[in-house]
């Protein structure tokens, strides 16, 4: 239970409290479990306090010092954090949901347990943020977000599992199918399917933008390998010279139909990539599903050998 004393000074405003703690340096105040809810706090000093389950949800805490301050499973969503020096307090199991953490000190915190989403502007310092629990050995990270997705790595078999799934049987399908095409896509993903690979698709069936490679990129981070479909490249040079360089450890198979034209700049590309295999040319759609197999045989064996690697 928080101190009745600490919560009477601290409710009299910020001066007045600074002033007390100016006063008691070597006391580290209680307000465990008080309710500190749309509080008034900015520039409070309060490092070393105690705030475990404090309910601190869309309190102002703009520039306060909370350095070391304990706020074990404490309440801060919605808490406006701008500028806040939290360096070294233990946030383990606290709530961070709409939280903001503009320029905020979080250098050295305790994260454990936390939860962290759609937190508010970005942090000044996130260092050696302490992922793993006292009593397991110490493992750090530098960004807030992604430590909790470190964590459950370390941590949970089915996670690690499922990322193994996705990276050792994920193919990425580049290219933009047009209506009489459809049928060989649909085709190319079905005989995917019984050789065990999981087809993801990307259709090309607008200009390409920011977003479009962002995602492109994303998708091709997760890979086993990719089939380039260079029959109609309105799209795809973009997005091949965005992820070639950048994933040279994933295999890019080029195809195209007799006849299609290809595009200019291509062969560079491949002479500068080793990652990047010769194109292979079909005649129609079914020779190439019939051929398929043998087709993508490269880019597999290619992924095999770098995953080994690894």
């Amino acid at each position: 239970m928080p101190n009745e004393e600490h919560l009477k000074i601290i409710s009299q405003g910020v001066d007045a409290w600074n002033r007390w703690r100016a006063e008691h340096r070597d006391t580290q105040p209680d307000l465990s479990e008080a309710d500190l809810s749309e509080a008034i706090l900015s520039g409070a000093i309060l490092n070393g306090a105690y705030l475990s389950k404090a309910n601190l949800s869309r309190a102002m805490l703009v520039g306060a010092n909370l350095s070391g301050a304990i706020l074990t499973e404490a309440n801060l969503i919605g808490a406006n954090l701008t500028e806040a020096n939290l360096s070294e307090a233990c946030l383990a199991g606290s709530l961070l949901i709409h939280t903001n953490l503009e320029n905020a000190n979080l250098n050295g915190c305790r994260i454990y347990g936390i939860s962290a989403w759609n937190l508010k502007g970005v942090p000044r310092n996130q260092l050696d943020l302490i992922i793993t629990r006292d009593n397991e050995p110490i493992v750090t990270n530098d960004n807030l977000e992604v430590a909790q997705f470190i964590y459950l790595l370390l941590n949970n078999q089915k996670i690690r599992h499922v990322i193994d799934t996705i990276t050792s049987k994920v193919v990425l399908i580049l290219g933009r199918f047009t209506e009489e095409r459809k049928r060989v896509l649909d085709a190319i993903r079905e005989e995917l399917r019984k050789h065990d690979y999981i087809p993801v698709l990307f259709d090309f069936d607008k200009p390409a933008s920011k977003d479009t490679t962002g995602t492109v990129e994303t998708l091709a981070r997760m890979a086993r390998f990719i089939i380039a479909d260079l029959t109609d490249p309105s799209s795809i040079p973009h997005e091949l010279g965005t992820i070639v360089p950048f994933l040279r450890t994933t295999p890019v198979l080029p195809i195209r139909l007799v006849g299609s034209t290809g595009y200019s700049m291509f062969e560079d590309l491949q002479r500068s990539y080793n990652s990047l295999l010769g194109t292979y040319e079909y005649a129609d759609g079914d020779s190439l599903i019939s051929n398929l197999p043998k087709v993508i045989a490269p880019a597999d064996k290619m992924a095999e050998e770098l995953r080994r690697m690894r």
